[in-house]
């Protein structure tokens, strides 16, 4: 299931095959929250740019269209018209980031929708429940994502809480794809590392959480206010007791210089907004740097977003062009810089790949943040 290719000081490659496909790692998961990606991508172009693992969101599609009508149209990847793999975040994180309002019990959590006001409640056969009616290849156990400012005496016992959780994730499960007609019977289903910035509990609850040989383990809770010396810090005590014949994923990260150091750290898996987000914003990665198009220096350039890119933004439009368009307002403009952006990202995993297979990973890093650097 999960076989490592190569390995270059902590850096590892690996393959991990799903019943939707394999997976080469260390792989950046394009985020799809509601099943399309923010930005008029469509997954035809996210095949067009080599996209491995789409990422959706079991809250969002929950509150809207609903899992049920998900289920009634044949799951997911029929109604998105991806047939790679899916993981699905748990719900768990949009719970306690945006619910204003929210009563956490050890049965789950109520809290009221964002977007109309209605009570739900959430807990750990729910979440499973939902996810299992989308049929993702990867299910994410629902956990509590607590602020990473809150102090010990919160943490241990939310970390306890999410352990309690965790075992009764994969009580659901398993029974559920036992179900003759559950749609994707060889779910597979994460755990989540939480513990705030405390290594201490953080190790506890990773040798805790390691015990029920799940099919990989998250590393969660982070890139969420605290320093990246703390999250470096963090990983650096962390991953070396998670399973190694696991795949590991860091939630939520990051910027192209966050993930490097992860992957030199043993990370497998990541996910980040950043590519979509800034580039509806005006902002494109680039090896030469992050770019501002907005900036009136780019008013009469004619140059490709980066000269050595290869993705199909970059083999036609120009950054004048791309400018204007973001100027007027014309979705087209986001469009592109989101299609490049993704392209980079996807691109930069299969460097990184190629590096550690060929053992030169720690020069591949040094270049390539000299280079993000400008």
């Amino acid at each position: 299931m999960y076989e490592v290719i190569a390995r270059d000081g902590r850096a590892k490659s690996a393959r991990f095959r799903t019943v939707h496909g394999v997976i080469e790692t260390p792989v950046f998961m394009n985020v799809g929250t509601i099943g399309a990606i923010k930005g008029a991508v469509s997954t035809e172009d996210l095949e067009n740019i080599d996209t491995q693992v789409l990422l959706c969101n079991t809250y969002h599609l929950h509150v809207r269209p609903g899992d049920e009508i998900v289920r009634k149209l044949g799951g997911l990847h029929k109604m998105v018209v991806w047939d790679k793999p899916i993981l699905t975040d748990s719900g768990g994180f949009q719970v306690f980031s945006l619910a204003g309002l929210r009563k956490i019990k050890e049965e789950g959590v109520t809290f009221q929708s964002h977007i109309d006001g209605h009570r739900i409640f959430m807990g750990p056969e729910e979440s499973m429940r939902i996810q299992s009616n989308l049929g993702s290849t990867i299910a994410m156990a629902f956990d509590e994502c607590p602020d990473s400012t809150l102090g010990r005496d919160y943490i241990k016992p939310s970390v306890e809480r999410t352990t309690r959780w965790l075992v009764r994730c994969k009580e659901e499960m398993d029974r559920l794809n036992s179900l003759p007609d559950t749609i994707n019977p060889k779910q597979m289903l994460f755990g989540i590392n939480q513990g705030g910035v405390f290594s201490d509990i953080r190790i506890e609850h990773a040798k805790e959480i390691a015990k029920l040989d799940l099919d990989g383990y998250a590393i969660g809770g982070l890139a969420v206010g605290e320093t990246h010396d703390e999250m470096y810090r963090v990983l650096d005590d962390v991953v070396p007791h998670l399973p190694a014949d696991k795949p590991t994923y860091l939630m939520g990260v990051g910027t192209p210089a966050n993930i490097l150091e992860a992957v030199d750290r043993g990370v497998d898996f990541f996910d980040c907004v950043y590519p979509t987000r800034n580039g509806r914003h005006g902002h494109a990665y680039t090896n030469q740097g992050k770019l501002n198009l907005m900036n009136a220096k780019f008013e009469l350039d004619e140059r490709p977003l980066d000269e050595t890119c290869n993705c199909p933004t970059c083999r036609r439009y120009t950054r004048a062009y791309i400018r204007h368009l973001l100027k007027a307002k014309e979705m087209l403009g986001m469009r592109l810089l989101v299609l490049h952006n993704l392209a980079f990202y996807n691109n930069m995993m299969t460097e990184i790949r190629e590096a550690i297979r060929s053992g030169n990973f720690k020069e591949y890093k040094e270049d390539k943040l000299n280079k993000l650097q400008g």
